[in-house]
């Protein structure tokens, strides 16, 4: 009979081959389901959704409202939060206080979806919302610029810039996955861009291996090809002189990008 009361109709089949293991106790079960799942949700996107929770977590406390979501809770979390940072941002926020009490609130996601949340949040966006402002993106002009203001210099912190910033307009990379992030705890090395990738056996296009990013699960990767172009930027030469700057400085580090401080660059370097 089993837990459910029910005699189990089904057995091992007797031609099964499986192999034997040793069984686990309960706390090592536990234990190892526990660090799976803090790897179902990328680091980044965890301190994110920790940080939503706070706010709510925050704004219960203050008005001495219970924390268990309902859709009067999450509607009024809404429209507060919404009259202090940009309503777009608070959509997030609901999402990641989902993910974060689904564990202890089953149905939360059905209280985030209900009517009475997502007209309040319509009605938040239209009150404050705001134009989205998004820089414009780079021009081949504004590289062929770059690259002519800084022809002369022998940094390797320069061949790096050039490197990095033609890599990703032709390879299409997003500035998070050629960096690291600037906060240490969210820094992933599995995600970091490795040297022996690297392939130019091709003149005319060089290649390197994207690992897992935020949007790979099962951290698959993928392969970048970046081909030669016939513009002051062409990205190969500039890349190739990065490389061998790289290679001559630090011959036994593992990562692709490297500053002259021996550091990979992160997204606050390449901002300032």
């Amino acid at each position: 009979m089993d837990a459910g009361g029910y005699v189990s109709m089904i057995s091992i089949s007797p031609n099964s081959r499986q192999p034997v293991r040793e069984p686990w106790s309960l706390e090592k079960l536990i234990h190892e389901r526990a660090i799976c799942l803090s790897f179902s949700i990328d680091t980044s996107s965890s301190s994110s959704y920790s940080s939503a929770l706070n706010s709510y977590l925050t704004f219960c406390k203050i008005h001495d409202f219970p924390i268990t979501p309902t859709p009067e809770n999450l509607s009024m979390y809404a429209v507060f939060m919404s009259a202090h940072i940009n309503p777009r941002s608070v959509n997030n926020y609901l999402s990641g206080i989902a993910s974060e009490l689904k564990v202890h609130y089953p149905e939360i996601r059905q209280v985030q979806n209900s009517s009475l949340v997502t007209r309040t949040m319509t009605g938040c966006l239209r009150r404050w919302g705001t134009p989205i402002n998004r820089k414009l993106p780079l021009s081949h002009d504004q590289l062929d610029i770059i690259i002519h203001s800084l022809s002369s210099s022998q940094s390797h912190d320069d061949f790096l810039f050039k490197a990095m910033v033609l890599t990703g307009f032709h390879g299409l990379l997003r500035l998070g996955e050629i960096t690291d992030p600037s906060k240490k705890r969210l820094i992933n090395r599995r995600k970091t861009m490795l040297r022996h990738s690297v392939n130019i056996t091709d003149p005319n296009q060089y290649s390197f291996f994207l690992p897992g990013h935020k949007a790979d699960r099962f951290f698959e990767g993928n392969l970048v090809v970046i081909q030669t172009t016939n513009r002051p930027s062409n990205p190969t030469p500039h890349f190739l002189s990065y490389l061998n700057s790289r290679d001559e400085q630090f011959p036994l580090r593992p990562e692709l990008w490297i500053r002259s401080n021996s550091k990979v660059p992160t997204r606050e370097d390449a901002s300032s």
